[in-house]
Order: structure tokens, then C-alpha cells, then sequence
């Protein structure tokens, strides 16, 4: 009997007992633990152009991100592959196109990889940890950021929310970002660089991965560009079967959003990559955040154990729409 609602908890996507969420803080990164087990590390260096988590685990500890870039190094990974792209951190946020500038690459890594073209960089500084907060079921952790333009003056600023959960069989992540225009109307430009983003492990990846959407579409050519509610990636992983899914909150602007998803790898939700995404060089999907206003966007990422088939991805989805943990 135990292990048929065990059976029945994971094909419906339902949460077993939640874990303790505990954090250790160090002056540039917080460590998260599950249960007392490593979850990921959120690093906020000054030194480094946007705060990113590294790496993310599963329930049973199976790493579901690359091992790089660390910090400012890309050492361990492979210049010659085309999707080598070190910009690309196990999970993010950022955009190509903010006021013109581009928060999504690196200027740090052009010695291994530009197709940037002219365009200046921005980069995002830490200003305040304002809130870290451990519980019995539940973690959070709040940061304030300014976005500097290339000569160091702040153009927006930006508020990143994560809240840690995880039990036997899943973790999730939701990730609350705010985008403040505190310095002048901000604009997101129409770019396919962004712009909340997973930079996932070679086995999830290539061949080995399945790629689905919330409307049914299977593979990256049906995904890419495409409006869904959620999208899952999944394959077996250091011989764990899992899956990671990102869910679009109906509350975002242009929800159901549309997908940067790759099947090298990049698991990215743009709203306004219109052009590229509707192959129209007219489209324009640029937003602008009038002065003195702000723009919230929420996602949660799922890591669960299970292929698709004994994991109901669409349930877990549900009970995301249904605000339960």
C-alpha cells in the first residue's frame, strides 16, 4: 500500500514530506542545503558580470548542470565545440539587448568566444543581500543589483527572489525577478540572447535528451520560438532518470511565454526574441519599462526524478497554478 501512493505521488506530480532548507553565507556566494545535503550555491561576485546558481542537483544529488564557467574561468570547458558559449551560466538571468547594451555574454570571455559583434556590455553589481532566510520547508533569499552601462553608471536596477524547496523525489526553485527602472525607462530589445536561463549537462543534451512543451510539441524545432506554459527536459543522467522543467507564471507579460530551449543544452525563456522567433525582420518584441515603474517576471524550475512517462510534468504544473508548494 505505502508503495502504491508512493508510485502515485510521483506519477501525479504531488510533493512527498518537505526538506529543511539551511544556508551557510559567504562574503561573495550562499551555500543551499536540503536536508542538510547540497542543493546549489548562488555567487554574487563583483568581480563577475551577473550573479547565476551553480550547480543545481536532484533529490538523490545528481548534477543536472555544466561544470563551467567558474567565476571568470571556462577552463573546463571545450573552446573548439560550437556550443562551448561560457556566458551561458547553469542558471541565470539575463538579456542580450537592455537599453543596448548586452547583459546576456560576457566580456570576460571574448578571448574564447564573440559573435557579439560591436555592441558595449553591460554587467550587474551587487548592492544589498536583503534577505537570507532559512525554514523547516522552505528557503529564501532576496538580492538587490544595479546594471551598469560600460562606463560603470547604473541604468536599472534589478531584484533577484529565489525560494529553495525539495523533498525525496524533487527540488524546485522559484525565482521571482524584478527589473526597476530607477534610473529612466528601461527597454528589453528584441534579441533571441535571453533571458531567464538553465545551461544543462551534456547528457541532457544531444540525442540523449527529450525535449517536451506544455502543447504536446516534442524536439527543439517544435519548441524553439514557440509559446508553451512549461517546458521539460529529461534523459537518464549518471544513471538517474530525471528531468528538468522550467513553469512560466500566468502572471508574466506575454504569458504563455516563448522559448529559447536548444537541444545542445540552453534552456531559456525569452518573451521577446519576436524576430528571430517568427523569422520576420519586422517583428519587433522590445518592451519598455516606463520610468519610476518595474517589471516582474516568475518562473519555477522543477528538477524531478523520473522520465516523463512515471513523472506527470503537466500535474506538477497544475499544483504550481494552484500556488501550492
Amino acid at each position: 500500500m505505502v508503495a502504491l501512493i508512493l508510485l502515485m505521488q510521483v506519477a501525479c506530480g504531488l510533493r512527498a514530506h518537505a526538506e529543511s532548507i539551511s544556508f551557510v553565507r559567504g562574503t561573495d556566494r550562499i551555500d543551499v542545503t536540503v536536508g542538510g545535503r547540497p542543493y546549489t550555491t548562488y555567487y554574487f561576485s563583483k568581480d563577475i558580470a551577473k550573479p547565476y546558481l551553480m550547480p543545481i542537483r536532484s533529490a538523490a544529488g545528481t548534477v543536472v548542470t555544466r561544470n563551467f564557467p567558474d567565476g571568470n574561468g571556462a577552463s573546463s570547458g571545450d573552446p573548439r565545440d560550437p556550443a562551448f558559449e561560457p556566458h551561458q551560466r547553469p542558471l541565470y538571468f539575463g538579456h542580450g539587448n537592455i537599453n543596448g547594451l548586452d547583459f546576456w555574454q560576457e566580456e570576460v570571455f571574448l578571448k574564447y568566444y564573440n559573435d557579439h559583434g560591436k555592441q558595449r556590455f553591460g554587467r550587474m553589481v551587487m548592492r544589498e543581500v536583503e534577505e537570507v532566510r532559512p525554514g523547516p520547508d522552505s528557503g529564501l533569499i532576496r538580492a538587490r543589483f544595479d546594471l551598469l552601462d560600460s562606463s560603470g553608471a547604473p541604468i536599472a536596477a534589478e531584484v533577484q527572489s529565489f525560494t529553495f524547496r525539495g523533498d525525496k523525489e524533487t527540488r524546485t526553485i522559484d525565482c521571482d525577478i524584478t527589473l526597476l527602472a530607477s534610473y529612466g525607462p528601461v527597454t528589453l530589445g528584441d534579441t533571441k540572447e535571453g533571458t531567464f536561463a538553465l545551461r544543462l549537462t551534456g547528457e541532457l543534451s544531444g540525442a540523449k535528451v527529450k525535449m517536451i512543451s506544455s502543447t504536446g510539441a516534442e524536439g527543439e524545432p517544435r519548441i524553439w520560438g514557440k509559446p508553451a506554459d512549461w517546458v521539460d527536459y529529461s534523459s537518464t543522467v549518471a544513471g538517474e532518470p530525471l528531468g528538468v522543467a522550467i513553469f512560466d507564471n500566468p502572471s508574466n507579460f506575454r504569458h504563455p511565454t516563448t522559448w529559447h530551449a536548444r537541444a545542445y543544452g540552453l534552456f531559456s525563456v525569452n518573451p521577446c526574441g519576436w524576430r528571430a522567433f517568427r523569422n520576420d525582420p519586422n517583428a519587433d518584441g522590445s518592451w519598455t519599462i516606463p520610468e519610476g515603474k518595474s517589471l516582474r517576471l516568475r518562473y519555477r524550475v522543477l528538477i524531478h526524478h523520473g522520465l516523463p512517462a512515471s513523472f506527470n510534468v503537466a500535474a506538477a504544473y497544475a499544483r504550481y497554478l494552484s500556488k501550492e508548494p
